[in-house]
Parts: C-alpha cells; sequence; structure tokens
C-alpha cells in the first residue's frame, strides 16, 4: 500500500501553516517546503553557493548567510530574477521532499506543505490537493495586522502569487480559513478524517477490492 499523498497549498496570510501544524498533530507525515528552502540554502550549502553566485555577494548578511530580507527585495521586484531564484531552488527541495516521503511509513499520510503549489503546477503530482482559503481581504487584513507590512506591501506579495480563482481550480479539499481559530480546529479534524477515508478507499482500490 503506498501512501496518501496530499498537497497542501494558500495563499500568504491564508493559515496553512495552522492547518498544517494541526494535521501534524493527528498524525500526518508533514514535509514543509518552506523549512526545506531554508535548509538547503543555510551556511556552507552548495544552495547557498549557487545563490550567492547567481546573485551575487550582495545577498549574504556579515556572517556568510542568506540576508532574506535583500534577496526578497529583489526577487519580488522582478519577475525573471523570481525565476532564476527557483530554479536554483525547487531541484534541490523537490529531491529533499522525494528524501523524506521514502522515509516515511507505507500507509501514512504525507502532507506536502507548498506555498507555491498553484505557480509551480505541482497539482497533478498529488492524489489530493487540500487549498487554505481567505477572501483576498481577509488575507490582506491578517498581513498588515500579523506580520507587520503596509498595505502596499500586502497587495504586491499577494500579486506575486497565483490568484485565489486559480488556486480553487486545483482543490479537490477546500478548507475555509476566513473565521475563528476554534471553528479552524474542527475544520482541521474534518479535514482528518476526509483524508483518512480518501486513503482506506485508495488503499483498498489497490489491494484489488471495491473500495
Amino acid at each position: 500500500m503506498s501512501s496518501l499523498r496530499v498537497g497542501l497549498t494558500g495563499g500568504i496570510g491564508a493559515g496553512k501553516s495552522e492547518v498544517s501544524r494541526r494535521l501534524e498533530s493527528y498524525g500526518a507525515v508533514v514535509i514543509d517546503a518552506d523549512l526545506l528552502a531554508r535548509q538547503i540554502v543555510a551556511p556552507g550549502t552548495p544552495g547557498l553557493a549557487q545563490v550567492a553566485e547567481a546573485f551575487g555577494e550582495g545577498v549574504l548578511g556579515p556572517g556568510g548567510s542568506l540576508d532574506r530580507e535583500r534577496l526578497g527585495e529583489l526577487v519580488f521586484a522582478d519577475a525573471s530574477l523570481r525565476g532564476k531564484l527557483n530554479a536554483i531552488v525547487h531541484p534541490l527541495v523537490g529531491a529533499r521532499m522525494r528524501e523524506l516521503e521514502e522515509a516515511a511509513d507505507a500507509a501514512a499520510i504525507v502532507v506536502h506543505d507548498i506555498p507555491l503549489l498553484a505557480e509551480n503546477h505541482l497539482a497533478d503530482g498529488f492524489d489530493e490537493v487540500v487549498v487554505v482559503d481567505v477572501p483576498p481581504r481577509v488575507q490582506a487584513e491578517r498581513l498588515v495586522r500579523d506580520r507587520g507590512m503596509t498595505p502596499e506591501q500586502a497587495e504586491a506579495r499577494m500579486r506575486a502569487q497565483a490568484s485565489r480563482e486559480e488556486r480553487l481550480a486545483i482543490a479537490t479539499i477546500v478548507v475555509d480559513n476566513s473565521s475563528s481559530l476554534a471553528e479552524l480546529d474542527r475544520e482541521t479534524g474534518d479535514l482528518w478524517a476526509e483524508l483518512r477515508r480518501r486513503a482506506k478507499r485508495q488503499a483498498g482500490n489497490e489491494d484489488g477490492g471495491t473500495g
């Protein structure tokens, strides 16, 4: 039996990390693309050397680590630079994700937490795609309130991602997170039960049963 492979995504400020944490507490194997993206450009890694070569020493901080703010400013302002960075980071993250997935138990529900799942056209690689959804107005309010962005910065970050419609178009399950965290607890509980049902059905089909 192979594990159920779930892609989890949502726009910036939608609360995807909250859902990810709750799924992990239920027993999902969570593979966090953002965390891996940080690890592969840690000081001394080949990934960091490639980034410094592509973008210049100016993206390195005093201790030789990556200056994320500086790099962020560059790539958010220029789509071609964003593409250049992605071409370095994505293959390294992808390879590490495969290693972690292969190490998971065969019966596990493996959740890939990927912010740019829609943008990078990765939906076809998963059995299920869960989209954490909120109206853009709520996204913008959260970015200003919780992350200290100006409304203009929030808008720019949101524009750099797929639209709400593009994300919903790839969803097999949608989690609405426009309400409270208590409501999200309930929604994530329902989501986990649904993922377990689908994993069971998939296992039944693989065993030659009818589900």
